[in-house]
């Protein structure tokens, strides 16, 4: 079959709108018609190279749509189900699957950085030659091939524009605070850096009852923006010593977690000043793999807990019916992150905006 498809052909871009077409199904592939697409910045860290994949690629993580077709020993989906793409599938049997770990499942670390599926190899063919597949998901096109373990249900009754943001931006923040911190109920939170992550970091703190939510960022738009989410303080940290605001917000303890949803080296240092003793350190952030980040020693004492997560700890089967259905409650927010809407014809338009950060999410929609 053939299809339209974002390719990337070299670093700094632009995409290319294409006529690819899709290989024959494996046993245990999924074919899902793509409903809407969210525009990420791990996306757009590939487009300008600091994130390295295999070209010619396409990109997108962030997806929504309805099944078309199964390979022959699939039995978790069927066609027409409305799926959420998850970008980390996993085997569910490797060291790291049956060690409850499945971020860092070994056929995916093995086979996402090479631009393939779970099985090693692609499906997608651009005159007869090979295209990647980004992170297994490939969202920025009108089809694309999943493994079963990463097309998970959800209720029809969400919208695809909705529905698709839950897949990265939404399970990364929520995640980060109700599934690795499980934050207790009347807990103070910090969370620093108001971009989509950080403002469903927010959300979750509002889900689980925290006591005092408080967010830093800089500029009064943006923290604006925090208390819609669920801040009950704001920091602009150009206008305040912000470890001082928080010990005099927390009865100058520091607060029991901080969520690093900002992704600078000097943050990743501010998280750790911030938290009590005791308390616990999210790093949702990232920067360059090489780059070092360096910390006070004594921030680190006094039994802090310092964790890396990279995807909330998302289990999709789990989690992604459960942030849905939340949404459909009027629990979550999933309408508000959504700030621009466009056609995949609008795709560089829509990266050069999401690099000028301007909006929350910018969502492709699909006919």
């Amino acid at each position: 079959m053939k299809f339209r498809a974002a390719v990337l052909n070299a670093v700094g871009g632009p995409l290319t709108i294409d006529e690819l077409e899709m290989q024959p199904l494996a046993p245990r592939d999924v074919l899902v018609r793509v409903r809407a697409s969210g525009l990420c910045h791990t996306d757009l860290e590939a487009i300008q190279g600091t994130l390295s994949y295999p070209l010619p690629i396409v990109l997108g993580h962030e997806g929504a749509g309805v099944v078309e077709a199964v390979g022959a020993e699939v039995t978790q989906v069927r066609p027409g189900d409305h799926v959420i793409l998850s970008w980390n599938p996993h085997c569910g049997h490797c060291f790291y699957c049956e060690n409850d770990q499945p971020i860092l499942c070994e056929p995916f670390t093995r086979h996402q950085p090479r631009g393939r599926l779970l099985d090693g190899t692609t499906r997608m063919l651009r005159d007869g030659a090979p295209v990647h597949h980004y992170s297994v998901t490939s969202t920025h096109a009108q089809f694309t091939v999943v493994p079963e373990s990463g097309a998970i249900p959800v209720p029809k009754e969400i919208p695809f524009d909705r529905a698709c943001i839950i897949g990265c931006g939404v399970m990364t923040g929520v995640g980060a605070v109700v599934r690795k911190a499980r934050l207790a109920a009347g807990a103070s939170v910090v969370v620093i850096g108001c971009g989509a992550v950080g403002l469903n970091a927010l959300q979750g703190a509002r889900l689980v009852g925290a006591g005092r939510i408080i967010a830093v960022d800089v500029g009064g738009e943006k923290l604006e923006r925090a208390r819609r989410f669920g801040a009950t303080d704001t920091i602009d940290a150009t206008e305040a010593d912000t470890v001082q605001v928080v010990k005099s917000l927390t009865e100058g303890r520091g607060a029991d977690c901080v969520i690093e949803a900002a992704g600078r080296s000097q943050v990743f240092r501010l998280a750790g000043e911030a938290v009590r003793p005791g308390g616990q350190v999210i790093w949702l952030g990232k920067v360059n793999v090489d780059e070092e980040v360096s910390f006070r020693w004594g921030s680190l004492m006094g039994e802090r807990r310092i964790v890396r997560s990279s995807y909330g700890d998302a289990r999709p089967r789990r989690d992604f019916p459960w942030l849905a259905n939340e949404y459909l409650r009027g629990h979550l927010m999933l309408d508000e992150p959504i700030t621009r809407r466009i056609r995949l014809d609008e795709i560089n338009d829509g990266f050069a905006s999401l690099a000028r950060g301007e909006g929350i999410r910018t969502v492709i929609e699909f006919d």
